[in-house]
């Protein structure tokens, strides 16, 4: 399900993000992103990947991910890049099949 939603993705991104994913909505900043097909991709990337952790322990190692690398890295931007998930989704975007033919736990090649 797609919402747009401006509250949501300025709450969760500090206002960086276009989308955002909170299982099992995908949130958009504003009706233009419903047509951006690969932002959309990579926002049904999270919600499967979501799914194959757990919806609470995927939230939860992505927040340790982006954090470690935060801490690591002293940058929002660079720590956000650097987690697994969001490595996979960016890199997989553009391939319209991708999620058919995707394997479990693909984002693990990424870590």
């Amino acid at each position: 399900m797609i919402i747009v939603s401006r509250f949501w993705t300025n709450l969760f991104s500090f206002g960086k993000a276009n989308a955002i994913t909170i299982y099992p909505f995908i949130f958009l900043k504003s009706t233009f992103f419903k047509q951006k097909e690969d932002l959309i991709r990579h926002e049904r990337i999270h919600l499967r990947q979501a799914l194959e952790l757990g919806i609470l322990f995927f939230y939860l190692w992505y927040l340790t991910e982006f954090a470690i690398h935060f801490i690591q890295l002293r940058d929002f931007d660079k720590a956000y890049l650097r987690i697994s998930f969001e490595r996979e989704a960016y890199d997989k975007e553009r391939e319209p099949d991708y999620l058919s033919k995707r394997k479990i736990w693909a984002f693990w090649r990424y870590l």
